[in-house]
């Protein structure tokens, strides 16, 4: 998308009007985004992972990045006039904090100015600057610069007529610093460093990269295990733009999921230490939820179609991507997430060993003769089945003690995925674990507490490399 038209009143929203108007659409070529991107890499060997710049002998240099950086915002403001308020907060963020001495950064204002969510446009772009740590890559507060498109295809802007979720951003990567050339593909409002915390207005996710890595990683798992993948599922791999909008409507169905339904009060939001095994089960419900949900729409829309009703457009792409929804949920979770990261707490591998071996054992998944096949007739059914589980363990838990719940949910994992033969919990926690506060019941998990069985032991090996090359990928490549 190309904005080159700017009205003077938009112009003036940024202090220092340049003399040349950048065209949105190049702009990740331009010499102000180099400028703005070398200026904040070389200010991140400056800070401290708290954002400030400690050394006082660095003050000079760090000045000279944050003047470079504000240059180049506002160079590049005018290609972004529906960011106008915002880029002209950041400005002044900037310049206060340099005025501050570089103590940690406090980017509330512009943070609140900043709000894409208003702006879910397909093709639309937005220049994104702040301190922040970046999900599943950095946890240092340093000065990123990303350039971002919008992903909002006429389909899914229909689909959120039926799902709204007013909080959700879908994103397109162009071009990022260091921190996003990493397993990052999220960007919250709640990383960025700031005085207070406001109420968050929105959450975006980089659907370029999570379908480029799923088709990479799908890909090179399909030809290990020897899977013959339907063609409808193959598409996926070969059409990077079909597989973004498969992700957006995974993720729009799963992001609101986490807020809805027979919820033990709040399982996800609520920042508490507990076993990680119960972020798991959340995370795997709310995907399950959107897989049930792409069964229900696929069965709604293919009825109409077998009655000789002819869809409208948007409605015949929901149609092809409520099915395409199935097999993502199914690949991305036994293929990538269940063997991505390290084994310390990691929730979401547990999740995908979770699927895999529900699905093992309900006769619907099979590894015989070293090849890897499913029933696809009736796999639905046992993906739901799942879900219904997790969402009966929530409903009963409404009535539970807190820890009541906590055991609860860990019978039901272990139901499935075998824990490790040292699990105390396993084994029974003792009398005065049981007795004593939260703190005891969650220091008993063992950081792998459900280990790898040996299918995913040697798949790992065979794709360790393949899942190692996904860092910093996005849809181009």
């Amino acid at each position: 998308m190309s904005i080159k038209a700017v009205t003077t009143r938009e112009r003036k929203a940024i202090v220092g009007e340049p003399e040349v108007v950048e065209d949105a659409g190049t702009v990740e070529t331009s010499p102000h985004w180099l400028s703005l991107k070398d200026a904040a890499t070389a200010l991140q060997g400056m800070q401290a992972p708290d954002g400030s710049v400690p050394d006082a002998d660095d003050h000079g240099d760090a000045r000279a990045c944050v003047e470079a950086i504000v240059e180049a915002i506002r160079g590049l403001a005018p290609a972004f006039p529906h960011d106008a308020d915002y880029l002209a907060a950041s400005v002044h963020d900037f310049e206060r904090w340099v005025d501050g001495g570089f103590g940690v950064p406090d980017f509330l204002d512009s943070l609140v100015a900043f709000q894409p969510q208003r702006q879910r446009v397909d093709g639309i772009r937005h220049l994104i600057v702040f301190p922040m740590y970046t999900q599943n890559g950095s946890r240092n507060r340093f000065v990123e610069a990303v350039l971002v498109e919008v992903i909002w295809p006429e389909f899914i802007a229909e689909l959120e007529t039926r799902y709204t979720n007013g909080l959700f951003v879908s994103l397109r990567l162009v071009d990022f610093t260091p921190g996003y050339d990493t397993n990052s593909a999220v960007l919250f409002p709640e990383t960025v460093a700031m005085r207070e915390i406001p109420s968050f207005t929105w959450g975006a996710i980089f659907q370029d990269r999570e379908a480029a890595r799923y088709r990479r990683v799908v890909r090179a798992a399909s030809e290990i295990t020897k899977l013959e993948l339907p063609a409808e599922a193959a598409r996926l791999l070969e059409d990077q733009q079909l597989a973004e909008a498969t992700f957006v409507m995974w993720d729009i169905i799963h992001d609101r999921t986490h807020m809805r339904g027979d919820l033990p009060f709040d399982p996800f939001m609520i920042k508490q230490r507990m076993p990680y095994f119960l972020y798991t089960l959340e995370e795997l419900r709310c995907d399950l939820t959107a897989f049930r949900e792409c069964v229900a729409i696929q069965r709604e829309l293919q009825a109409r179609v077998d009655a000789g009703e002819q869809l409208l457009p948007t409605e015949a792409e929901m149609l092809e991507h409520a099915g395409l929804v199935q097999y993502a949920v199914i690949f991305d979770r036994i293929f990538r997430f269940a063997i991505t990261g390290t084994r310390v707490r990691n929730y979401d591998g547990l999740g995908g060993q979770l699927l895999f071996a529900w699905l093992h054992q309900r006769g619907v998944l099979h590894w015989t003769d070293t090849a890897l096949a499913f029933d696809w007739d009736e796999v639905p059914a046992a993906v739901v089945a799942l879900g219904d589980a997790i969402d009966e363990l929530y409903w009963q838990s409404i009535d539970r003690p807190k820890l009541a719940h906590w055991l609860a949910a860990y019978g039901l994992v272990r139901s499935v995925v075998t824990p490790h033969p040292a699990s105390l919990w396993a084994q029974g926690l003792p009398a005065e674990v049981l007795a004593g506060p939260p703190k005891g019941y969650t220091d008993a998990v063992l950081d792998d507490e459900f280990p790898l069985s040996m299918f995913y032991e040697a798949l790992e090996k065979k794709m360790r490399d393949v899942i190692a090359s996904t860092a910093g990928i996005r849809g181009t490549h």
